[in-house]
């Protein structure tokens, strides 16, 4: 069976619709990027998949339950979203954002419990954050931030992550690491992720399948390393890609265009 399923999914916003139509099945424990042009409708889609907007036609499962059957508290104890980053953070120290993420677990009328505290130790030492626990969130850098924002995902103990662009606007460094961590909880927790990323060749290299979407259609959702092949980048993206086989890898990936740099 499959852990999140998608039939006939539609989605507008005011007189614009976003999502057209869209069905797709996930198997637990993908790994699955999210790509497609600007305003293909890539995050109203995991918007859609956390209740966070409503769908206008079609049906969403996630483990068996259909997502309208089921409060946002429910939902959140099988999928974990991780918004793109901003300027706005809440006045709480690493630690504290962390435990935010055991919230589904909790009634309003008790304190957090051995298990919760032991739930947001072991995510802040999967994520290298442990360091971090007592420093503000304002304090933190964009990296720091991220990771931090994965660990409260990590914390919920959903079985879905869904993020949004998590290694958008990070150094090479850090992009490297919450990468890294992605894969980790992929391979090593079984975690179903889904990323949607600009990155095309982080999408080839990182993940298992990639949904690509152009204009709320999906044009293609297969293995990512046949993204090359497929021809698909070229018409979503309305320009010529030149490729090479990673050396290590054996996928090809996209050349950067030498014309973008002719002085």
């Amino acid at each position: 069976m499959s852990i999140l399923e998608a039939r006939s999914v539609s989605c507008s916003i005011g007189r614009k619709q976003i999502l057209d139509s869209i069905s797709f099945e996930i198997q637990k424990g993908e790994f699955i990027s999210l790509i497609g042009p600007n305003g293909a409708g890539k995050t109203t889609l995991l918007k859609c998949l956390m209740k966070i907007l409503p769908t206008g036609s079609g049906s969403i499962h996630i483990n068996g339950y259909e997502l309208r059957s089921i409060t946002q508290k429910k939902l959140a104890l099988y999928a974990a979203y991780v918004p793109q980053a901003d300027s706005r953070y809440l006045p709480f120290t690493a630690e504290e954002f962390v435990m935010t993420g055991r919230y589904p677990h909790l009634s309003p009328f008790t304190s957090c419990s051995d298990t919760d505290r032991s739930a947001v130790r072991k995510a802040m030492e999967m994520t290298g954050t442990e360091n971090l626990a007592s420093r503000r969130m304002a304090c933190l850098s964009g990296g720091e931030r991220q990771l931090v924002m994965i660990a409260s995902s990590l914390a919920q103990g959903a079985e879905i992550m869904l993020l949004d662009e998590p290694a958008a606007f990070l150094d090479p460094g850090h992009e490297s690491s919450v990468m890294r961590l992605l894969r980790d909880i992929n391979v090593k927790k079984g975690t179903t992720v889904i990323m949607v990323t600009h990155d095309i060749n982080r999408a080839i290299l990182s993940s298992g399948r990639s949904l690509v979407l152009d204009r709320g259609r999906i044009e293609y959702f297969a293995e990512s390393t046949g993204l090359a092949a497929s021809g698909v980048l070229e018409r979503v993206y309305g320009r010529r890609f030149d490729y090479i086989q990673h050396p290590f890898a054996g996928s090809d990936i996209i050349l950067p265009d030498v014309k973008e740099y002719d002085g």
